[in-house]
């Protein structure tokens, strides 16, 4: 028993690997429930495995008892059920006052998704309700958190290159990663691969179903009917386009600047800019 992380920077499209898991290991006609998410893939952020790990209540709970809990929740986590258990994961991955946030024994492995730091800069415009330059600052920024509330404890994130790094160049960890931009383009091709690494017996028409059952239109309408659990209060809604290339009509030559500026080399390699400095996504 141990964790599968399913893993990405915020707005990279976890959700969308998440949706595709549960459609495919439930392997039912119709599709899964977006609300039933968070019972698929059970989330490092909530507080409740913290509180009872430390017997304490959520104003009690310290910065300090959190990092100081992590591994053990990790390893309760990793006990929540038979075999792999699914985790999502906006963790960087770091060493805080010599407590990791990402527990290696209580890990089996992950699936990293990687999006363009351009069009993440508009989701987090539109997810989180900043201003765009705000987006823009916060990709670039290295202490980035997600702030405690409600039911959660604080995430630590980072900038976009420094979390995508950690995952990527994690030693010893069991790694697919894979970019949100190839689910859009090449979904069968791609999940297809999902698949494979999870050592998955091979299945065309159950792939194919579901790719189906947690397309984006399917996700939207399930939202627009039920609403979803994880949507921001500062967001009209959680599904909102879903494309490739927003960010060439939503940011200004100066905020894509900005990004480049911060980001150039990894984007550079993993081929969202050309050796020749072009942007290709």
């Amino acid at each position: 028993m141990r964790i599968l992380w399913l893993a990405s920077y915020p707005k990279s499209g976890n959700t969308w690997l998440r949706a595709f898991l549960a459609n495919y290991l439930k392997n039912g006609a119709a599709p899964e429930d977006i609300n039933a998410l968070p019972m698929f893939a059970l989330g490092d952020m909530r507080i409740e495995p913290y509180l009872r790990a430390s017997g304490k209540t959520a104003a009690e709970l310290s910065r300090a008892d959190i990092n100081r809990l992590r591994p053990q929740v990790h390893r309760d986590l990793a006990a929540a059920g038979p075999g792999l258990v699914p985790v999502k994961s906006h963790s960087v991955i770091a060493t805080i006052d010599g407590v990791p946030t990402i527990t290696p024994e209580a890990t089996f492995g992950a699936i990293y998704v990687i999006r363009n730091p351009l069009d993440v800069a508009v989701s987090f415009h539109h997810h989180y309700g900043l201003s765009v330059d705000q987006a823009v600052a916060a990709v670039c920024f290295r202490r980035l958190e997600i702030p405690p509330k409600e039911g959660h404890v604080v995430q630590l994130i980072a900038d976009w290159s420094t979390h995508v790094r950690s995952w990527l160049r994690a030693p010893g960890l069991t790694l697919k990663s894979v970019r949100y931009e190839d689910m859009v383009a090449a979904p069968t091709r791609t999940f297809g691969e999902i698949c494979a690494f999870l050592k998955m017996p091979e299945d065309r028409a159950r792939l194919d179903r579901a790719i189906r059952n947690s397309a984006f239109k399917i996700l939207a309408k399930q939202e627009r009917e039920r609403g979803f659990v994880e949507r921001s209060r500062g967001a009209s809604a959680f599904f909102r386009r879903g494309g490739v290339g927003g960010w060439r009509k939503e940011l200004s030559p100066a905020q894509v600047e900005t990004i480049l500026a911060h980001h150039r080399p990894l984007m550079t390699e993993l081929d969202y800019v050309s050796a020749d400095g072009k942007l290709r996504v």
